[in-house]
């Protein structure tokens, strides 16, 4: 069970428990075994991703709450972690595999005929660039399952509603009172994707709309393919011209815009194919598994005024109860939890008896120093 660095320090100074592992930081009781121990047990939150995974252990506790005086259910955070997936990568790697074995089968072997694509494929078969963000997941909420007490899984699963995207996206723009939920959900896809800046200027921070590349005048669709987000200054500016002539007088930025809008809906499609199987991979570890929408954890972090990462994501995921942010301490800018790594020379002296000075690594953190 998580302890306070204090009582790490005590418990290994004392020598009643040895170091299980440096990162995260684990501590093992020697004295005593869990079947003797009062344990209460932690909670493991998943804010899964495209590209990175937040993961956050915590605990809830009833605490009296200050100035109301009444009692209330209070989470702390006591480890986040990001995993960040390598799906480009194996995806690129698969492709220079595939062209290193055509070139090899059409330069030796002119006489064999196209192999055709109609091998079976067990149930639940995924592409190697989808299947390492499921065991990469798994495999570290595994681990994190021994190093913890973890009694509950909390997952939020978000569907995207492609049909929606594609064929709603101007149903409730920024000028519309009652946006529906198809509209949020297009207008957070774009600002997740352009990054909450104007696509055409690089603004950040003003007002943003959601912007026609080919105006509809001219036979522009409502797909995610020719939107944009742009400021109002630029969405004035543009008016109902076309994108290669708002931007002729800078091709850096045209080149740009045009390059993100070739594959605006492949994290897309990995969430929608990964979030269930993920969810059943989850199930098997005999920890009870819970979802949670992705709604339900923009509203949480917007009321904690948190911002905006995959680490408190995952601390906001599920019901929200108050939330207690720890005091964090910063010395000669080390801040606690660090994982250091130094390098200390130590000379010997006279009372040693050795004239040959020596170094050696010594690993640390800075909640424990």
């Amino acid at each position: 069970m998580p302890c306070h660095p204090a009582r790490a320090r005590e418990l290994l100074g004392s020598g009643r428990a040895v170091v299980a592992r440096r990162a995260p930081f684990t501590i093992r009781l020697k004295d005593r075994s869990r079947a003797g121990s009062a344990v209460p047990g932690v909670q493991l939150r998943l804010d899964p991703g495209s590209r990175a995974t937040g993961i956050a252990i915590t605990d809830e506790l009833p605490r009296i709450v200050a100035p109301e005086g009444r009692g209330a259910l209070v989470r702390r955070g006591l480890i986040g972690i990001e995993l960040r997936h390598r799906g480009g990568q194996i995806h690129t790697g698969m492709m220079r595999r595939a062209g290193y074995r055509r070139r090899r089968r059409s330069a030796n072997l002119r006489y064999r005929a196209p192999r055709r694509d109609n091998r079976s494929r067990p149930d639940g078969w995924l592409p190697p660039a989808l299947r390492h963000r499921i065991d990469s997941t798994t495999s570290l909420v595994t681990r994190l399952c021994r190093y913890a007490p973890v009694l509950e899984i909390h997952v939020e699963q978000v569907a995207f509603d492609t049909t929606a995207i594609t064929a709603a996206a101007m149903a409730s723009g920024p000028r519309d009172p009652e946006p529906t939920h198809a509209g949020s959900d297009i207008r957070e896809f774009l600002l997740a994707a352009w990054k909450r800046s104007c696509a055409y200027c690089g603004a950040t921070g003003v007002r943003l709309n959601v912007e026609h590349v080919i105006p509809r005048s001219r036979g522009g669709s409502n797909r995610v393919t020719n939107l944009v987000l742009a400021c109002i200054p630029c969405n004035q500016a543009k008016g109902v011209t076309c994108i290669e002539e708002f931007l002729v007088d800078r091709p850096a930025r045209l080149e740009s815009v045009k390059n993100q809008l070739r594959k605006p809906l492949h994290d897309v499609a990995a969430m929608n194919t990964t979030r269930l199987l993920l969810v059943k991979a989850l199930a098997t570890r005999g920890v009870p598994v819970h979802t949670w929408s992705g709604g339900r954890t923009a509203w949480n972090r917007q009321v904690m005024r948190l911002p905006k990462s995959h680490t408190l994501d995952a601390l906001a995921t599920g019901g929200f109860p108050r939330l207690l942010r720890p005091r964090g301490k910063i010395h000669h800018g080390y801040s606690t939890g660090d994982l250091v790594a130094a390098l200390v020379p130590r000379e010997s002296g006279p009372a040693s008896g050795s004239g040959a000075s020596r170094s050696g690594p010594v690993v640390s953190t800075a909640s424990q120093r």
